[in-house]
This record gives C-alpha cells, structure tokens and sequence, in this order.
C-alpha cells in the first residue's frame, strides 16, 4: 500500500469539505436572478473540486486498500465541522461535536 496515494485521498477530503462550505456561502447569498444561484464563481469552483477530487480517488483506489479509502474518506465530517468553525463563525453545539465524536469513535474501531 502506498502511503502517497492515502495522503493525495487524504487532501481529497479537506478539499471536499472545502467545496462545501464554498457552497454553503453561496446559499446564504441573496441573487438578483435565480440562475445566479446555479451559476456564480463559487458553486462552479466547488463542482470543479469535487470532480477533481473524484478523479484522483479513483486513481488513488487503486493503490490504497478499500477499508482504508472509507476511514479516510470520513475525514470529510470532521473537516467540515472545523472549516465552517474557523471561516463560517458557526457554533460548535453539542450535538455537532457529538456526532462528529462518534464518526471518530467509528473510526478508531473501524480501523481495528
């Protein structure tokens, strides 16, 4: 197992869940013309990086086991509690961090 290609699926996650609190932000946007709420600078971004994202795990994938693909790619969870934190100013409220708790929880034993 190559741990490049765990650290590139690894990256994929952070950027995943940076797609999405760039799609968060634009939700929360008012727009003159609905169309706009398609088609602005940050949801084409968080698409980009979503499809790019797809393609370097399925390239990573097949050089990384599966059950390490699925503990990895539950990262994204804790990533996006964090982004939205520090860039969003969101609460973290206890049922926020129990659940992501729980992921991690999930993650330890998964991982057994």
């Amino acid at each position: 197992m190559n741990r490049l290609f765990m650290l590139l699926m690894f990256a994929g996650t952070f950027f995943s869940a940076s797609s999405q609190i760039l799609l968060k932000q634009s939700a929360d946007k008012e727009y003159k013309k609905a169309i706009y709420e398609y088609l602005n600078w940050r949801v084409l971004f968080a698409y980009g990086i979503f499809f790019m994202v797809l393609l370097v795990n399925t390239y990573a994938y097949t050089q990384v086991e599966y059950k390490y693909g699925s503990i990895i790619d539950t990262f994204t969870y804790v990533f996006v509690l964090l982004l939205s934190r520090f860039l969003l100013k969101e609460k973290i409220t206890k049922g926020k961090l129990l659940g992501n708790l729980i992921i991690i929880f999930g993650i330890f034993i998964y991982s057994l």
